[in-house]
């Protein structure tokens, strides 16, 4: 069903971005992958060869619009066309709105919201062409904020704000927009969390083995796209979180403060 399709995937070299990869390339797809880090690219780009795709790597910041505008073009330029868009690059954080420096918030904003934003403007014009899908990995704290991830938060509700208008708008034109919220899944986001001064964290506050692992994320994925589903919540933490923040918003937001605090060198201690 997606065999020859062209998938475009940011923050492809770990995490849910690496087995995104992997999961297209299994289906047949053609792959432009990007990351900052080329020598990580480098490496999945040619796992994904081995499984006889066709694959080109581009180093990537999706927080500078030239990086992105390139990954469109250099794409474009290899493959013809876009199929599919995988907005998937994406940080988070841990500190206190009233500890941190402002440009926390807004690196997050650049990267987790404007990367989606300028990879899925110049990505467009092919997309509607192909009546393709554009994919946005968002998360729970897109839909229930999340105490001490002010950014993180703040810059997923603005994606799927951002993407839901994007469908509308579309609607008549064949487009198809998911918005995933998986929920905590093991990668290493949690390591390169920024503190309240813009530090990396370093340390998961979470154990990691006990998460949902990319991999099954990437399998939810592939699955959503061939079904053009509208939204994909995952985890049945997740789901009940988004459940009932509909109906008893006031003791979820008490619910989400203690588990917080529960975290392990959690700001709320």
């Amino acid at each position: 069903m997606l065999k020859n399709k062209t998938v475009i995937i940011t923050g492809a070299s770990s995490g849910i971005g690496h087995a995104c990869a992997l999961a297209f390339a299994a289906e047949g797809c053609n792959l432009a992958l990007a990351a900052r880090t080329l020598e990580n690219l480098s490496a999945v780009a040619a796992e994904c060869e081995k499984m006889g795709v066709k694959v080109i790597g581009v180093q990537t910041d999706v927080a500078i619009e030239n990086d992105c505008k390139n990954l469109i073009d250099e794409t474009l330029k290899t493959f013809g066309g876009i199929d599919i868009l995988i907005n998937n690059a994406g940080m988070s954080m841990r500190a206190l709105f009233e500890d941190m420096d402002l440009s926390v918030l807004k690196r997050l904003m650049d990267v987790n919201f404007w990367g989606t934003v300028y990879c899925t403007k110049y990505a467009l014009p092919s997309l509607l062409k192909s009546k393709g899908s554009v994919v946005g990995i968002s998360s729970i704290a897109g839909y229930k904020g999340l105490p001490g991830r002010t950014g993180y938060s703040a810059s997923k509700f603005a994606m799927n704000g951002f993407l839901e208008v994007l469908r509308i708008e579309n609607i008549k034109k064949g487009l198809h927009v998911l918005i995933c919220a998986p929920g905590y899944t093991a990668s290493n986001i949690r390591n390169t969390a920024l503190t309240k001064d813009g530090t990396a964290q370093a340390e998961s506050p979470l154990d990691e083995k006990k998460l949902m692992q990319p991999e099954e994320v990437a399998a939810e994925i592939v699955n959503a796209v061939k079904k053009r589903k509208n939204i994909l919540i995952l985890t049945t933490l997740g789901k009940m979180t988004v459940l009932l923040n509909k109906f008893f918003p006031k003791f979820m937001d008490k619910m989400v403060y203690n588990n917080i605090a529960k975290e392990k060198d959690s700001p709320f201690k």
